[in-house]
């Protein structure tokens, strides 16, 4: 029986990244299950992995710190044997706008949100020609239809996306055909500090479909990419069409 395939789900103890983890150890995957500072709810992704039969393991680590960004491919590897995939959820979101952006913020959303992708894609890439992979490894980076979509609120955070839009490209082209790249950008899924349940069950009922994008159709549209052996560069966008309806301020800030 061939080994399961591992993939490294970066930001999944909580939220999207959860969701994503959990879908995939249900359908093959082992998981590397990434996390900083939310170890207790790494523990409960963990258990509920372990649950569906999957083998899985915590990796804490601050993207944002090189040193401890480069050390987490071989971990994963050290721990679980083989890494074939990564999916980049990790995200910081800090509003700003252009009257007060600052260079701090800035690389703060560029360290957390953009330059770990290069850097475990890069990993995977070396891992996979050191061990002889017959297949290729997949890089999915999660983005956001504001891409396609923009307005000018969250500056930093958007700017990180969009590089992290033109990484997926690049890096497609440099790392073929060893590992394909690619996006998914999800639409207003889950609420926040800014956007209460109610609010949030408002705004989706406005998208295109007359629905939201949920969790589990994110982690669909990951799970597809990862197994598509022909797609690579790409990006989806599940957002019920909210990427065609434009508006003049972030999700947030509507009324």
């Amino acid at each position: 029986m061939a080994p399961r395939p591992v993939v490294l789900v970066t930001g999944a103890a909580r939220r999207l990244g959860r969701e994503i983890a959990l879908h995939l150890g249900a359908r093959g995957f082992d998981v590397a299950v990434h996390y900083r500072r939310s170890a207790a709810d790494a523990e409960a992704t963990l258990a509920d992995l372990h649950a569906r039969g999957a083998v899985a393991a915590g990796f804490a680590a601050d993207l944002a710190d090189e040193a401890s960004c480069r050390a987490l491919v071989p971990a994963v590897v050290a721990r679980l044997g083989r890494l074939d995939a990564v999916v980049h959820n990790a995200s910081l979101f800090e509003p700003d706008h252009a009257a007060d952006f600052t260079y701090a913020a800035m690389e703060r959303h560029w360290r957390a949100n953009t330059a770990p992708a290069v850097v475990l894609a890069q990993a995977l890439h070396d891992h996979l020609a050191a061990r002889g992979a017959a297949e290729p490894g997949c890089v999915v980076n999660l983005l956001d239809q504001k891409l396609w979509n923009p307005n000018p609120d969250c500056v930093s955070y958007t700017l990180s996306k969009a590089a992290l839009q033109c990484a997926t490209t690049l890096l497609a082209q440099a790392l073929a055909p060893r590992v394909r790249v690619c996006g998914v950008a999800p639409g207003l899924t889950l609420g926040s500090a800014q956007i209460d349940d109610a609010k949030l069950e408002r705004l989706q009922a406005q998208a295109l479909l007359g629905y939201g994008a949920r969790p589990a159709d994110i982690a669909q549209a990951v799970h597809y990419l990862l197994t598509a052996r022909a797609v690579t560069g790409t990006t989806v966008l599940v957002d019920a069409g909210q990427h065609l309806q434009p508006h003049d301020r972030d999700f947030g800030y509507l009324a």
